[in-house]
């Protein structure tokens, strides 16, 4: 079931329960207009879903496993997932088509994936500890980190800057809407979030 939320009643907030997924849904994800939503579950399915009307547009036999992340691209045209069977999948939103299939590593379990904000390359993470950087035109792997933070520049392909202090592997990251601040968690023992800041340009 996917909830819809829109505002008005008791408390501000209006909740419809749309069905869909034959399973838990895992993760969901809107695209820049907030007109789509495309969400993943736990019975492998990729499902596109019109926002206002909560009715699903396309259904897409997605994985053999958990989907773990779905994301859109800049204009919503294609759809990025990964799943625990280890695979990258891009997908055509209109015709629910798979155009390309990434692999991460041998037994690697790909945890989260998404755009670069050009719509040229795809960032994913997985449990082998590695960031990678994929081409997904030409289906290549660019650049594969591990247990760090790395700052990229797309136009070169470039580390810019590393940012270290977890102590282990590292799997989500998010930036601040208006500051120049990033938030990062890990699966480190001490159980923190860490803030990074820029400070006058350092």
């Amino acid at each position: 079931m996917i909830p819809r939320f829109g505002y008005g009643g008791r408390y501000g907030l209006d909740v419809e329960n749309t069905k869909g997924h034959t399973n838990y849904v895992f993760c969901v994800n809107y695209n820049n207009a907030s007109n789509l939503l495309v969400s993943g579950g736990c019975d492998g399915e990729i499902r596109v879903w019109n926002v206002d009307k909560g009715k699903c547009l396309k259904k897409i036999l997605a994985h053999l496993d958990y989907v773990t992340a779905v994301h859109f691209n800049r204009d919503a045209s294609l759809i990025v997932s990964c799943s625990l069977d280890g695979l990258i999948r891009i997908w055509n939103t209109a015709t629910g088509q798979c155009l390309k299939t990434l692999a991460e590593s041998h037994d690697a379990i790909c945890q989260h994936v998404q755009f670069s904000p050009n719509s040229k390359y795809i960032l994913s993470t997985a449990h082998d500890s590695a960031i990678r950087l994929w081409d997904y035109q030409t289906s290549r792997c660019l650049k594969t980190e591990d247990h760090k933070v790395y700052l990229w520049d797309l136009q070169s392909r470039e580390i810019v800057q590393t940012l270290e202090g977890h102590t282990d592997v590292v799997v989500a990251v998010a930036t601040h809407p208006q500051q120049n601040m990033i938030a990062s968690g890990s699966i480190d023992s001490d159980l923190t979030i860490r803030i990074w800041a820029d400070r006058g340009g350092s």
